[in-house]
Order: C-alpha cells, then structure tokens, then sequence
C-alpha cells in the first residue's frame, strides 16, 4: 500500500444535495492520517478534469470553506460530468495512470454511481496490471436510488437518495394545498418527478400522505399501465373527489419524447424535446376529463438534486460517514472495493458502514421491488414506505445565511502545477 501519498477524489454523474459532504468526508478523515495521505487533490470536473490534468489543491483549501461543504449542494466546489470511460478508450486510461505518475497519486477515490464504480474499478485493474501503487475506492452517490442489488444486501440505499425523497415529500403537501384551493378550475395537476428507469422517486411522493388522505396517484416506470388507463384512473377519483395529484416519473411511458442521450447512454429527459407530464396533460384534456376545468402540469426540475434546503439531515450524516468509511476502506482494506451501508435489523433505524467489492456494483442496476407496487399500479405498498421514511429525517436543515444569501463553500481556484503536455480526452 502506498505511504504518504497523495490522494486524488472525483465525482461524476448527476449532483446531490449531499454529495459534497461525502467530499467532505473524505478530506477530512485523509487529514487524520498524515502518515498515510499528503496533499489531496479534486478532479476539476471529474474524471474529465483528471484528463485534462485540472488537480484542484484542496488541501491548500480554507478550513471554513471546506466545514461549508456539509451544507453546499450539488456539485460547484470541484464539479462532475458526464464523461465515460469506455472499455476501448485505451488512451484516456493511460492517460490516467500518466497522470497517478506525474503527480505522486498513490490513492483514488470515485464518488458516482453505477457508471462511476465500473470507471473506478477498471482504474484500479489497469493500476494493478501496471503495476502501480494505487488504492481506488468508490463512494456511492446517485439520488435514483439504482445502485447496486434488489435485495439490499449490496447496500441498502445511496447517499442522495434521502434528500430528494424529502423534497418531494414536502413538495406533494404544498401542491395539495394549492390542489384544494384551486380545484374548481384546475381539478389536476400532474407532477413529473426524476427517474429515468425505476421508480424511487416518485414513489417517495407518498411520505407526503402515508394514510392516503389525498387524492395523489403515482406512476412510475414500473406501472405498465397506459395514457388511456391512466386518464380512466383520474376520472374515477374525479368522481369520488373531484380532484387529483398525478406524479408521473419522467421515465413512465407515454411514447416518443424526442429524447436525447449523454455520454453513458442514458436518456437525459431535461434535455429533450417533450416531457411526459407536458403528453400527460395535454392527453388528459383531449380526451376529456370528468370536472368542470382542466389538467395542469408542473415539472420540478434539477432542483430535486440541487436544493439544499429540503436536504435531509440524516442524508447529509450518512453522505460525511460513507466518505470517512471509504478513507478506512482505503488504509485498512486496500484497493477494489466500495463504501457502502446496510440497514440493521430490528424497528429502530440504524446503519453499519462495510464495503463491497466494485465489480459487483460496477454498472449495475437495482430494480423496484414488485411487491412495494400497489396492486392498483398506481401506488406503493406500506412496506416502501417503512423503508424510505427514515431517510428523510426530522428536522431541517441549517443553512448560513449571510446578507439574506445562502452561503455555500468558494474554493480558491488553486490547482496543482501541469507536468505534463496537453491532452484531448478520445471522446471530444
């Protein structure tokens, strides 16, 4: 194992609203090893900044700016991306290694997702084959929820995933109102929430009413129902109530969207050219619905992941811990592994720190359970709920304000001297 080298963290993929306290986690916990770490780096960007050799210095970082992480969302303080390194991009690979080399790197750490730990995991082969030095561990982030198994005994849920289960929580109990009150004349609204593939997201939509007093109706891609049984469903509570919130994840199928794919080939739904809550509403006022008024929609965007006011404190807890535990994964385990958490048994929620092997999260990808499906199809069982509702916590949130702003971390941009020719990563 590497001794007294230095550490180089990235992160990649979508934001979180906690994602920088796990960053946090990680610069923390190396400075409580001086024997083992020496100066920590940032990839300016993920690991497109590693290309491209942009090492922000963070420990040449304030100690207040860094303490700020904890309550700084998204992922302004040393960025993400979307760049993936594929199998056959040789290049971009050894330019990594050439980088580890150039710069003394003897530690990686990988905050991501799916995608991120098969990048983090074929870093740590391609180190090992060349015989470097290096200890690569991943730090698991993705607020979908879709890392790792359906099981749970891989981890039971990811850092990210709590914070944007609170807001739409809290953001259901603020359109109900606004429902009630404008009923008459806007009878529904539909809601799109998150969720390329699988439905945590808008499954997290019923914490805002566990003992189904709302009229809410929830369609993940998992519901298999269709624009026509869909439109037969929000009549039906039409009738019984005379209004209705729809959350529809972005993912639920409705047909052609234009769509448009980033580098990992997933479809970014923002980017394209419909959205499924605008084919929603518009199918539901065509084909007419059973009250005076019409359809509304609304599409909550990246402030599911960029907000940290609706944070969850026990999320903000668990994204520092997963970081610390990755730095001892790191010192007393070595490399080739994840930071992960698992529940523990029994009816007060709590959470151990372990780890698990990268290849068996690199590129994966967890289902829904079945059974936390409603027979109707448009809603969770009471078991999903036991299992999200701790994550969102209790309390709110304390965020600095300074002259009515938010105060969120500003790193000095103090990178580490270039030693080596410029480079175009293979996939511009």
């Amino acid at each position: 194992m590497a001794i007294n080298k230095n550490v180089l963290v990235a992160q990649s993929g979508g934001p979180s609203p906690v994602i920088n306290n796990s960053l946090r986690g990680i610069i923390d916990t190396c400075k409580m090893f001086p024997d083992k770490f020496d100066k920590v780096y940032g990839g300016y960007h993920g690991i497109e900044g590693v290309l491209n050799e942009e090492l922000l210095d963070l420990t040449a970082q304030e100690e207040d700016e860094v303490a700020l992480l904890r309550t700084t969302p998204a992922a302004g303080s040393i960025g993400t991306c979307r760049y993936k390194l594929k199998s056959h991009q040789e290049k971009d690979f050894q330019r990594v290694i050439d980088i580890f080399k150039a710069h003394d790197i003897g530690y990686f750490f990988y905050i991501g997702g799916n995608d991120s730990m098969d990048t983090a995991n074929k870093v740590a082969n391609l180190a090992h084959d060349q015989g470097l030095d290096v200890v690569a561990v991943g730090v698991s982030k993705t607020i979908d929820n879709d890392v790792g198994d359906s099981e749970f005994k891989l981890i039971d849920h990811t850092p990210g995933y709590g914070s944007v289960a609170r807001y739409w929580a809290y953001i259901v109990q603020n359109i109900n109102e606004e429902n009630m009150g404008s009923s008459p004349a806007d009878p529904v609204i539909v809601l799109q929430a998150m969720g390329r593939k699988i439905g945590y997201i808008p499954a997290a939509a019923r914490l805002a009413d566990p003992k189904r007093e709302m009229p809410l109706q929830i369609y993940m891609p998992e519901s298999g129902l269709s624009l026509d049984e869909m439109t037969d469903n929000v009549n039906d509570e039409l009738k019984r109530s005379g209004r209705v919130i729809v959350v529809v994840s972005e993912g639920f199928d409705v047909g052609e969207l234009g769509e448009l794919k980033d580098s990992f080939g997933h479809t970014t739904f923002s980017s394209s050219m419909f959205t499924a809550q605008q084919v929603v509403v518009n199918h539901l006022n065509k084909a007419g619905i059973e009250a005076r008024g019409s359809a509304r929609g609304q599409v909550p965007g990246t402030d599911q992941r960029d907000t940290i006011i609706y944070a969850s404190t026990v999320d903000l807890d668990e994204a520092y811990k997963i970081g610390q535990n990755a730095v001892s994964i790191a010192v007393e385990h070595g490399s080739g592994f994840m930071s992960t958490l698992l529940r523990r048994a029994g009816q007060i929620y709590n959470v151990d720190y372990e780890k698990v092997p990268l290849e068996l999260v690199a590129n994966s990808e967890r289902e829904f359970p079945k059974d936390w499906i409603a027979e109707n199809r448009f809603d969770v069982t009471d078991d999903f709920v036991r299992y999200a509702r701790p994550l969102i916590g209790e309390d709110w949130v304390s965020v600095p304000i300074i002259n009515g702003k938010q105060r969120f971390t500003q790193f000095e941009k103090i990178f580490a001297d270039q030693k080596l020719p410029a480079y175009t990563p293979e996939a511009y």
